[in-house]
């Protein structure tokens, strides 16, 4: 049974897509098929540490939405991210699919969403399709920061919302409007991920705060990391530091995904139950 997985904040800069894609990477590499769409019409960038080739992209999610061409034209296999790990123990010989919807990173075609929009219904419609026709356990949708319809739609299909936030004052008050907003869309299940905490904050004091804030559990907290910022998202981190706290942060959430859809499907074996 496919999981939609929202990966959303309140503001920029809070390293929503480098999540996102190590998220959708961690699970692949254990076999499941994954694929990724990037929403953030208006500033798009998962595609760059997967290295996809701007000048081999025909098509992409913005030519799906003006009519040009189908979500499949505009679908790309990034799985090949894999086959440079193999000396690596976290690389595993049964590793899935890794799918990603680019955004297009043209200055015209951004102008054009921002002047005409986009029928947000149809981009549901790519999702469902996306989900049957590559058979698969995950859809992660890398949103646009802050609340706008489109956001809003793609939130109230969701399986899962993961709200990343930093540990900021700003985050803070942004993030409290978007739980209550996904408190009253009934998004089955809600987790937040604080991301570049300092290394003299105390982690565990942090998730337990944050948990009292929002009465919503935190499925990690991520270290802010040097190496992080000298990768400059040209890369997967969790496949360049394999044994990285970071990338370690990011494991226990993947694992915690992946207890989720095993739950679900339990759970979906019963006649009348979701």
């Amino acid at each position: 049974m496919s999981k939609i997985i929202s990966i959303h904040s309140f503001r920029g800069g809070t390293g929503k897509s480098n999540v996102t894609a190590n998220l959708a990477t961690n699970l692949a590499r254990t076999g499941h098929r994954v694929a990724i769409v990037d929403t953030d019409i208006q500033s798009p960038g998962i595609h760059v540490p997967f290295g996809l080739d701007e000048s081999k992209v025909k098509f992409t999610l913005n030519d799906y939405l003006w009519g040009k061409c189908s979500i499949d034209a505009a679908t790309y296999d990034v799985s090949s991210v894999f086959t440079t790990r193999q000396k690596s123990g976290w690389f595993q010989q049964n590793r899935g699919k890794i799918y990603l919807i680019p955004s297009s990173i043209k200055t015209g075609e951004i102008s054009k969403i921002l002047r005409e929009g986009y029928d947000a219904r149809l981009l549901n419609e790519g999702f469902r399709h996306l989900m049957q026709k590559l058979q698969l356990d995950y859809l992660f949708i890398d949103t646009h920061p802050g609340i706008n319809e489109e956001t809003l739609l793609s939130v109230i299909i969701s399986d899962i919302l993961i709200v990343i936030l930093r540990p900021d004052k700003q985050d803070y008050q942004g993030t409290a409007v978007t739980v209550d907003v996904a408190r009253k869309l009934d998004v089955p299940k809600m987790m937040l991920v604080v991301n570049k905490a300092l290394p003299s904050l105390n982690t565990e004091v942090l998730k337990r705060q944050v948990e009292e804030i929002y009465r919503v559990p935190v499925a990690g907290v991520l270290p802010v990391s040097e190496e992080m910022f000298h990768l400059a998202s040209s890369d997967i981190f969790c496949l360049r530091y394999p044994d990285h706290p970071w990338t370690k942060v990011i494991n226990s959430i993947a694992d915690n995904l992946r207890d989720t859809n095993q739950a679900a499907k339990k759970t979906f074996s019963f006649p009348g139950k979701r």
